[in-house]
């Protein structure tokens, strides 16, 4: 029997596996908060052959994402338990080869299947509750306008990793810096023999094959990381703030190459 399926499990039919192959698009609104760390916290987190980079070494981002995600037919849309998702993840920057790289270092997300393309993608994905407010044109939710204030929250574990409030000031010409270029991530899967090398251990390099994005917006954000026995999070201690922004985006995720 041929087994189909992007991803497990594999059958005959397909059917069953966790997430159909790529391209992926997405829609998001997502929050962004950066500051400034210690830079040899951040250099704990970059494995060979990966250094800090050159400028902004201990630049972080902590970013809140609410998303609608569907393969290229777009059918999950119209299933939304198969597209909606939130997630929370924290950018640094690193060097590879003389060019600068984003690269996640750690992420939640509250579905499975987020989590399978994240082991695809490179994403150190784990499951955790993620919440952050919404705009709304009616009602009580802020608008998209300056004085707009947007709460979000992380939490894995039982126990809260992290909340801000952000509020927004003016339109931006970006959306920050330091998730601004492309990703330069790790696949690894370690061998099922004891003791042995990892059977998967690439460097690899993507980032969005297509990207529309609505007007960015700049603001001032109150940011708190918490201390939990299983996460690291909390390491990465904020030592400045760096500015806070909102924007919805539309991106596309179609493959990458391997660096390494």
């Amino acid at each position: 029997m041929t087994m189909r399926g992007f991803l497990y499990p594999r059958t005959g039919t397909g059917r069953a596996s966790l997430i159909p192959p790529p391209p992926w698009h997405y829609s998001g609104d997502l929050l962004t908060v950066e500051y400034r760390t210690d830079p040899a916290k951040v250099a704990a987190l970059l494995p060979e052959p990966l250094s800090p980079a050159d400028h902004e070494p201990g630049a972080v981002a902590v970013i809140w994402a609410d998303w609608q995600s569907c393969s290229e037919g777009g059918e999950e849309l119209l299933d939304p338990v198969r597209s909606q998702y939130k997630e929370c993840f924290v950018v640094v920057r690193c060097q590879y080869a003389g060019q600068t790289y984003s690269r996640c270092v750690f992420i939640w997300v509250d579905k499975d299947f987020a989590i399978a393309r994240g082991l695809h993608q490179g994403y150190p994905k784990k499951l955790g509750s993620i919440h952050q407010t919404r705009p709304h044109p009616y009602g009580p939710a802020p608008r998209i306008e300056a004085g707009a204030r947007f709460g979000a929250t992380l939490a894995a574990g039982d126990r809260r990793l992290a909340e801000a409030v952000l509020r927004l000031e003016r339109p931006s010409e970006h959306n920050g810096f330091v998730n601004g270029h492309p990703m330069a991530h790790h696949r690894w899967l370690p061998s099922v023999v004891k003791g042995e090398p990892d059977s998967l251990n690439e460097l690899i390099r993507s980032g969005a094959a297509v990207v529309t994005a609505g007007q960015a917006w700049s603001g001032s954000a109150e940011l708190r990381l918490f201390d939990s026995p299983t996460e690291e999070l909390a390491e990465l201690t904020v030592e400045e703030p760096l500015g806070a922004y909102y924007r919805q985006i539309g991106v596309t995720w179609d493959g990458g190459t391997v660096l390494a």
